[in-house]
């Protein structure tokens, strides 16, 4: 099974007066990457809530959202009323000399910095331990929400391996001709450059066993063949993570694929070279989103 690093989960919990909405989506990232936005009286616990959604969510960019609202009932909040008096001091003394209207002042000086302020107000023990459980059933919901996108992405990936492995098979026919045919080229063109009667028929022979092996590429197209074994067997992992090594073994695909491409020499094998890197940078693609 495969976990995508995309998804999202929302869950609400009321406890007491105060209702809190806690809201997760993850997006794919190189490692775990945490935004978090808490209100003050959660901040005692921010540490937890950080190794909580560490521990679940293991890899990605992770913006994790608690808010809260107060049913029935005001926000509580503090009026810092020296303040006040100063500000409008200040003000109406400003407002005469300009002449200026005062009758919207005292609404105006209740939005100034530092006069109004929620009043200092935590979660206790046993209301965090309820928050607590709404922050896992989001994480839970986000996680389902990665498990449903990680089958899609699952089901694409089997689908460039088999693809890959079809050019595979195309190549082990071509192989065989391939050798027959750049041993006749060679012939030919010694023939015509050289006169059949000018050069040494058993040393040729030796010539070309060595030249045919330095172009072997049945070497590569084997290690690419355990490669995509290597792949499947990953995809049937119980491990949740396994997106890093399916990046590394894909990387070894592109190795033996550009190697193939290299000793090929000949036109019908390098098509199917250029379709096989076409079906691995899809997969790379795909790789970068899972988990």
């Amino acid at each position: 099974m495969l976990y995508s690093m995309t998804g999202f989960g929302r869950t609400e919990q009321t406890i007491g007066e105060k209702l809190f909405v806690v809201e997760i989506k993850s997006l794919n990232g190189k490692q775990f990457d945490l935004r978090l936005q808490i209100p003050a009286l959660l901040k005692p616990y921010e540490f937890e809530i950080r190794n909580l959604l560490s521990e679940a969510l293991e890899r990605g960019s992770v913006e994790c959202i608690i808010s809260v609202k107060y049913n029935g009932a005001a926000k509580p909040v503090s009026v810092n009323t020296d303040l006040l008096k100063a500000y409008y001091q200040s003000v109406i003394t400003v407002a005469n000399e300009l002449g200026a209207d005062a009758t919207q002042l005292l609404s105006a000086i209740l939005r100034l910095p530092e006069v109004v302020t929620n009043t200092t107000e935590t979660v206790d023990e046993q209301e965090w331990l309820v928050l607590k459980k709404a922050v896992q059933q989001a994480t839970a919901l986000l996680q389902q929400h990665r498990v449903q996108e990680g089958k899609s992405i699952e089901t694409d990936l089997l689908h460039r391996l088999h693809n890959i492995e079809h050019h595979q098979a195309i190549i082990a026919q071509l192989e065989p001709k391939r050798r027959e045919k750049i041993r006749e080229n060679l012939l030919k063109l010694l023939a015509e450059k050289v006169g059949k009667e000018n050069y040494d028929q058993n040393r040729l022979e030796h010539e070309l066993i060595y030249y045919i092996e330095k172009i072997d590429i049945s070497e590569e197209q084997v290690r690419l063949h355990n490669h995509c074994v290597y792949f499947r067997n990953i995809l049937q992992e119980q491990a949740t993570s396994k997106g890093k090594k399916l990046s590394f073994v894909l990387q070894e695909f592109g190795r033996e694929i550009n190697t193939t491409g290299s000793k090929a020499n000949d036109a019908d094998i390098q098509k199917s070279v250029v379709l096989m890197k076409d079906e691995l940078e899809k997969l790379k693609e795909q790789i970068l989103n899972v988990l």
